[in-house]
């Protein structure tokens, strides 16, 4: 059965980027990427998350780590602009993204968060990232990502 489109996947269509839509098995225990990584047979380090974080002079912003790495706040507050930055509460992240946890994407959040990637991102000729739903990833390159939404490239863990 072939996945339905997500608005993260029509993105990358209207800009005619290439990528893979690849669904997984959702375990509603156990939402993390290392979890992700073993359903899709990959690398935990080519299996990134979105995180979203709030600053305390920007605001909101979008972080993308590796699955097994835990953003570090001090940097993601430094390479952001803020002196100090914090997760966004869970009841938060659909209201401020139109995504739920464990289906949240970079691409087609309901606001253009400014959007931080961790450098090891680059060393891979592929990387996941959420389609936008549990249960479905976007395999696609990270230049690819790079031209579908503004996104600076730094270090985060």
């Amino acid at each position: 059965m072939k996945p339905h489109k997500t608005n993260a996947a029509r993105i990358l269509d209207q800009q005619k980027i290439a990528y893979e839509l690849i669904p997984y098995e959702v375990d509603e225990t156990d939402l993390g990427a290392i979890h992700v990584a073993e359903q899709l047979g990959e690398a935990v380090e080519q299996v990134f998350k979105t995180i979203l974080l709030r600053g305390d002079k920007t605001g909101v912003f979008v972080c993308i780590v590796p699955g097994a790495e835990e953003v570090n706040l001090k940097l993601a507050a430094a390479v952001s602009g803020n002196k100090k930055a914090d997760t966004v509460a869970m009841k938060e992240l659909l209201p401020l993204t139109g995504y739920i946890r464990g289906g949240c994407s970079p691409l087609g959040m309901k606001k253009p968060y400014p959007v931080y990637l961790h450098e090891t991102a680059m060393q891979y000729p592929f990387i996941y990232i959420s389609a936008g739903q549990r249960g479905l990833q976007l395999k696609l390159s990270p230049t690819d990502l790079l031209k579908a939404v503004k996104i600076s490239v730094v270090k985060l863990t």
